[in-house]
């Protein structure tokens, strides 16, 4: 569940916390802290990291699920579920986290932090340049990919079981969204 955010942090001040089980992260300078995610919500991440690690394996490019920063400025600093750097944007790769925009950003969805992926960090996201925002609904079970254009978000492109993820900022990558999602809820 998540708290009620304190105002005015930057990014040292999390270096002051435990570590725990709490993911923390900063947006417009304040403190977001969220509870542990599902096992569901943590297959799917895999299943995403997975997949990705054997393409940059073979193309270039890094990944990283959480728990790794994205530090866009002292005050906005997220923890994506997953993120993946081209090789051509390697050097925003440093050795505490990923500095700027990323090519690609995954969130997969809580009863907790929808209004936060949906809304704050979108916005976040789509403010920083982030070329692709894949947001992983659960519930709904589909992806919502937003790609920037001409420094916007549009209309997400809305993807369900027996579709393909294609992405241009990971050219060759194809991913089955029935796999990434995991077996049926039904």
């Amino acid at each position: 569940m998540a708290t009620q955010p304190q105002t005015g942090l930057v990014y040292g001040d999390l270096q002051g916390f435990p570590e725990d089980n709490l993911r923390r992260e900063i947006i417009n300078g304040e403190l977001i802290v969220t509870a542990a995610p599902s096992t569901r919500h943590q297959e799917v991440v895999l299943r995403f990291s997975a997949r990705l690690l054997l393409y940059a394996e073979e193309h270039g490019g890094r990944v990283y699920p959480a728990p790794t920063d994205v530090f866009f400025t002292e005050a906005n600093v997220v923890e994506p579920d997953v993120v993946f750097v081209a090789e051509a944007n390697i050097g925003k790769v440093e050795m505490r986290f990923v500095r700027s925009a990323p090519d690609v950003v995954v969130e997969v969805s809580s009863p907790s932090t929808r209004r936060l992926e949906l809304v704050r960090k979108r916005d976040l996201y789509e403010r920083f340049g982030v070329p692709e925002y894949w947001y992983v609904d659960l519930e709904a079970e589909r992806i919502e990919l937003y790609r920037l254009t001409e420094d916007r978000y549009g209309l997400p492109l809305l993807l369900e079981r027996g579709d393909v993820l294609e992405s241009p900022q990971i050219p060759g990558f194809t991913l089955q969204v029935g796999y990434v999602l995991g077996p049926s809820e039904d």
